[in-house]
């Protein structure tokens, strides 16, 4: 899965297209500022980068700048509200290698890293015929095994989750089955606790191991956990 790194200070929005990004395909890492930008970017993972340019602690242009005079040459998408052909024209020259506006159709960004990933050759990787190794549940230890990463400890809420997703791997999983393994009437439950639990999890396992949870979110549906993954006792 392509990792991409998105920042944008606005929470909604950034929440929004993050699980956008997710519902395409992509593993996001979602950011805020550029002092956060620059402790989370990783050159060997993040390929793609989709960035704001108003930020609380300064200006993405300036990041794009810095990323080009680096030699860094992950695909930069500049996401704005200032559009005018002055902005347009002072980011391409920067080294982003698109510039959107804030309003366009969010499938004119889709169609924009699709096109990015083609040019960069990021989904010509050769096959290593290997499997990769398994994720592995640990629910008495409540534990989290992360490839080549150290173990996250977790909370009973996110161990329940996770067995109901890692017990079928590359299974989509409705959101209906995760809310009544936890206990809960379906019909009861505000979901949106389910979305910040999510969101939750995601930056525990991140923070914790360095790696991006393998999950991916359906559009009103529910979650997919897509890689190899073991539960046990």
């Amino acid at each position: 899965m392509i990792e991409v790194i998105l920042l944008e200070d606005e929470p909604v929005l950034r929440q929004e297209l993050g699980e956008f990004l997710e519902e395409l395909g992509y593993a996001p890492r979602c950011v805020s500022s550029l002092q956060e930008f620059d402790r989370h970017f990783d050159a060997g993972r993040h390929h793609l980068a989709v960035i704001d340019i108003g930020l609380p602690d300064g200006c993405g242009l300036d990041l794009v700048q810095r990323l080009r005079q680096d030699g860094q040459k992950l695909g930069i998408v500049v996401f704005s509200a200032r559009q005018t052909s002055a902005d347009r024209i002072a980011g391409l020259g920067l080294g982003a290698d698109h510039y959107l506006g804030k309003g366009c159709d969010l499938d004119e960004l889709a169609a924009t890293l699709a096109a990015l990933v083609r040019r960069l050759g990021l989904q010509q990787q050769p096959a290593s015929g290997q499997a990769p190794p398994a994720w592995t549940l640990e629910v008495g230890p409540r534990r989290l095994l992360v490839p080549d990463a150290p173990a996250v400890p977790l909370s009973q809420q996110d161990l329940m989750v996770l067995r109901c997703l890692m017990s079928h791997p590359g299974e989509n999983i409705s959101r209906r089955q995760i809310i009544e393994e936890l206990g809960f009437d379906f019909l009861d439950y505000d979901q949106r606790r389910l979305d910040t639990q999510m969101r939750r999890l995601r930056r525990r396992v991140e923070d914790a191991s360095g790696q991006t949870l393998p999950v991916k979110t359906l559009r009103s549906s529910g979650y997919c956990f897509y890689q190899a993954a073991q539960v046990r006792a």
